[in-house]
């Protein structure tokens, strides 16, 4: 087994080139107290979670007398978290928190993700779920709620899903009821639900899409609701786990079913204005999800080149001396290939959260996000194939670990809107609406980064050219879907471009021999996506 090792130095260079150094200033967060933080967790995470993430996978969760019964090691994990601060680091200070900004956080997320997705997936939803209390709740809710998600006591889900309604929520059939007293319960069923029970926390705030109209209404008549496990501080509420799904990968995450009969409830924002609501939450945890996806690809890239490094096989031609494998041409480049992935994701992301830190450009950050969350999820699916490629036999056993990294990363395609739902939001509702400012927005941006640089920026512009003239047609076509997939592909191909065209002049020597390997293989992915895309426009 090759341990986990967080990689805070790509972290940090990626921190340092998409603009958060100064936002990060102006909220008491500079270079040297983040990458403190940052060091300081990746310690933790080294020594304290990724243990836990092979026997977790092997154990898995299971029910007890209607709980869900974590692996072990989980609980003291999750105490050594809570009593370091980590629960609390994005939360408000006001509340208990600690108000680290979101590039910070999401690093943190990373470092979580690649230490053990099972256990961040569990506990990774309180920011989103904190920041949707404080924007859509009441004060009540504010100052009951967000303490308690700051100390670590509750942990958080987010209850969508239902058999009969998952991408499309406008069939959901859990019913809101108010009673006579003015209170709400709720009754129905919901599925594919992370952290839906566990022994981590002491209770748990479930986020609950129900609906208060009409089935005629659609979405237009849900409304989300905020449900404690518990409806006192001695008993449980009406919420049941049916069972926890077996899944190819998160064996250490258990994803419930969970009935709800009658459960207690309180309305969070307008009745009615559900999904917008739940959206808040949504979209960081789509942000979230790429990140998870820069894991995987990070994490399967360490293992192979950790491998390669040490593997020999064949000799050297001069030489006749054996050599390892990371000498050969066809593993350097799956390695050169994987670390590129990684890279980009990183760069992706990362700018993308600290935009949406400034809080100035909704559109941008909607365009965006589906962006990071495919490529991200797409790419620490191809870097773990990678891996177990280059690790040839070996990466077939578990001993390994990177055929773990695929099956855990897997679900990061499906879940928080599938790859392919993406593609159409971004090829549809994003070109069009409010007159396709998502749209503008994000041609200003690549507009901005190409031209801030004095590198070579012929590709670059060759597909903010390419994806302008695709971005009219579909505008013009009465079937924009059936350009999904290749808008998405040249979407993100001019945003990953644009980013590393910006970035080229601004390395210094060392930087440069450490990532130009991956700039030339950025140079060769862009190019082929843009003949690809060009050669099935041309004969569709």
């Amino acid at each position: 087994m090759i341990p986990f090792k967080a990689p805070i130095d790509d972290i940090l260079f990626t921190l340092s080139v998409t603009g958060d150094e100064n936002r990060a200033a102006d909220q008491g967060f500079d270079a040297e107290i983040t990458s403190e933080i940052l060091d300081h967790f990746a310690r933790f995470a080294e020594d304290v979670i990724a243990p836990i993430d092979e026997p977790g996978d092997q154990e898995g969760c299971r029910i007890e007398n209607g709980r869900v019964r974590m692996p072990s090691g989980f609980i003291n994990a999750y105490q050594a978290y809570v009593e370091q601060g980590w629960q609390s680091i994005s939360l408000a200070e006001e509340f208990g928190g600690q108000g680290a900004p979101a590039t910070v956080c999401g690093a943190i997320s990373e470092i979580l993700a690649g230490a053990c997705h099972s256990y961040q997936m569990v506990t990774g939803l309180v920011p989103g779920a904190a920041r949707l209390i404080a924007q859509f709740g009441t004060d009540d809710q504010r100052q009951t709620w967000l303490p308690k998600l700051a100390s670590g006591s509750h942990l958080a889900t987010m209850c969508l899903t239902e058999p009969q309604a998952g991408s499309d929520l406008s069939d959901i059939r859990t019913v809101a009821s108010q009673q006579q007293d003015g209170s709400w319960v709720l009754t129905g069923e919901k599925i594919f639900i992370s952290g839906g029970d566990q022994d981590l926390s002491d209770e748990i705030v479930h986020l609950v899409l129900a609906r208060t109209g009409t089935r005629e209404d659609g979405v237009r008549g849900l409304t989300l609701f905020l449900c404690p496990s518990h409806s006192s501080e001695t008993e449980r509420n009406a919420i049941t786990v049916t069972r926890i799904e077996e899944k190819m990968g998160l064996h250490a995450s258990p994803t419930c079913q969970l009935a709800f009969d009658g459960a207690t409830a309180t309305p969070i924002g307008r009745i009615g204005n559900g999904l917008m609501c739940m959206f808040t939450m949504m979209n960081h945890a789509r942000l979230d999800v790429a990140l998870q996806g820069v894991a995987h690809a990070t994490r399967a890239h360490h293992i192979a080149q950790s491998y390669a490094a040490e593997r020999k096989q064949g000799r050297d031609r001069n030489t006749g001396q054996p050599i390892a494998i990371d000498q050969h041409h066809d593993v350097a480049r799956m390695l050169a290939r994987q670390d590129m992935l990684a890279m980009t994701g990183r760069l992706m992301a990362y700018k993308t959260f600290a935009l949406m830190e400034t809080g100035t450009n909704s559109d941008l950050i909607e365009f965006l996000t589906p962006i990071c969350k495919s490529f991200c999820t797409d790419a620490g699916v191809e870097a773990a194939q990678i891996g177990i490629q280059v690790l040839g036999g070996y990466g077939y056993l578990r001993e390994y670990r990177v055929e773990q990294t695929l099956r855990d990363a897997r679900i990061c395609q499906i879940y928080e809107g599938t790859n392919g739902i993406h593609s159409l939001t971004l090829a549809g509702r994003l070109t069009r609406h409010k007159d396709g400012a998502s749209a503008k927005a994000f041609e200003a941006l690549i507009s901005d980064l190409i031209a801030g640089t004095r590198g070579n920026t012929e590709l670059a512009k060759q597909l903010l050219t390419y994806w302008q003239q695709m971005t009219s047609e579909i505008i013009a076509s009465d079937t924009p879907e059936q350009y999904g997939q290749d808008y998405m592909q040249i979407s993100a191909a001019t945003y990953g471009v644009a980013l590393w065209t910006e970035l080229a002049d601004r390395l210094s020597p060392d930087q440069t021999s450490r990532y130009e390997k991956c700039m030339a293989q950025v140079t060769e992915w862009g190019a082929v996506t843009l003949a690809c895309s060009t050669a099935r426009m041309a004969h569709p």
